[in-house]
Formats: C-alpha cells, sequence, structure tokens
C-alpha cells in the first residue's frame, strides 16, 4: 500500500472513531482519545512528508484539508493539549536563474509530457475526494446501525432482568403467605390449651 493510501485509511478510520466519541461524548469523554490523537500525528507527520516531496497538489493538499476537519472535530482545547498544530501550507519553490540554464533548458519542448505507465494502480490512492466520502458515509451508516442493533439488545436484556425479578418476588410472597398460615394454626392451638387449662383450673377450684 503506498503512503497516500495508507494515509487516506488513517483518515477514514480516525473520522469513524471521532463520530463515536462525538456520540458517547456525556458518557464517555475519553473514549478513543489516545487512538485519535495518535492517529492524527501520524497523519500529519505523513502530510508533511508528502508536502516535503513536492507533492502538495495531488496528495498532500487534500490531506492537509482532511486533518484540519479532524482538528475541529476533536476540539481546540483536546488538540492543544495533545500539540496537534495546523499544518502550514509549503512554500513556493524559489524561480530558477535565466543564467543558470542552459539554451538546451531554455527551450520549450513541443512534445507533451508523460507520466509513467503503472499496471496496477492502488485502487484506495485512486479515490478522489467523492470516493473518500462516499466510504466514510458508509462508515457512519454501518455504525449507525450498529447502535441500533445494540440499543435494541439492551432494552430486551432489561425486560428479561425485570421479568426475572418479578418472579422471584412472587416466589418470595408464596413462601410468606405459606408461613403466616401455618404459625397462623399453630397461635390457635396454643391459645385452644391455655383455654382449656384455665378451665380446667376454675373448675377444680
Amino acid at each position: 500500500m503506498s503512503s497516500t493510501a495508507k494515509l487516506t485509511a488513517i483518515t477514514t478510520s480516525t473520522l469513524s472513531l471521532l463520530l463515536e466519541r462525538q456520540r458517547l461524548q456525556t458518557t464517555h469523554p475519553t473514549l478513543h482519545l489516545q487512538q485519535i490523537v495518535s492517529n492524527l500525528r501520524v497523519l500529519r507527520a505523513g502530510v508533511i512528508e508528502a508536502q516535503s516531496q513536492g507533492d502538495d497538489d495531488a496528495d498532500a493538499g487534500p490531506l492537509r484539508g482532511q486533518y484540519e476537519r479532524l482538528i475541529e472535530m476533536l476540539g481546540e482545547e483536546e488538540a492543544k493539549r495533545a500539540n496537534l498544530e495546523s499544518i502550514p501550507p509549503p512554500a513556493p519553490p524559489p524561480p530558477s536563474s535565466p543564467s543558470s540554464l542552459s539554451f538546451g533548458e531554455r527551450k520549450m519542448s513541443p512534445e507533451p509530457l508523460y507520466e509513467p505507465y503503472t499496471d496496477d494502480p492502488d485502487p484506495e490512492a485512486a479515490l478522489g475526494e467523492s470516493g473518500i466520502l462516499l466510504q466514510q458515509r458508509r462508515i457512519i451508516d454501518d455504525q449507525d446501525a450498529h447502535l441500533e442493533h445494540l440499543s435494541s439488545s439492551i432494552g430486551h436484556t432489561e425486560l428479561d432482568g425485570t421479568d426475572a425479578r418479578m418472579r422471584n418476588a412472587r416466589r418470595r410472597l408464596g413462601r410468606v403467605a405459606r408461613g403466616a398460615k401455618e404459625n397462623g394454626s399453630t397461635v390457635i392451638i396454643v391459645l385452644l390449651i391455655l383455654v382449656l387449662l384455665i378451665l380446667i383450673v376454675i373448675f377444680k377450684t
């Protein structure tokens, strides 16, 4: 995988982590923060290296814009805390001195320039801005479906737990009722014995 394709994959993965972190910001404020910061540092270093090689228009320019958008999603405070700074655009190359060029170099060639042909171009490297956005949208849709399924599973689990607690409560009430009946019968028998003893004592006296 080329360096551009690898940086594009890191951008997509970081966007997915940031979206999930925003959904769960109130309950898990530090969710995926370490991985997000690590990805952004790798992305920043890769963009700066691409700019130094003169690839700003083809590769580094779009990646630099995506890095800035990810920094905005992370938040200014978190970015400062992690020392994640904006990537400055590359300085324009200095103009060449006419005296340093030979006559052959100054002469314009009528033949067009061709880029070297590659048999199997990297499909990820060939993704444009629209392709990256579509891929990110698919990831967001998959996450929404996963969260919806997770919420449904949690709801079923809570209902099952409530039903089990109600059954346990019914069994405990049944045992208490049976115990009360048995204890009531014992109390009545004791009272009858006491009354009988009292009557015997009275008649003897």
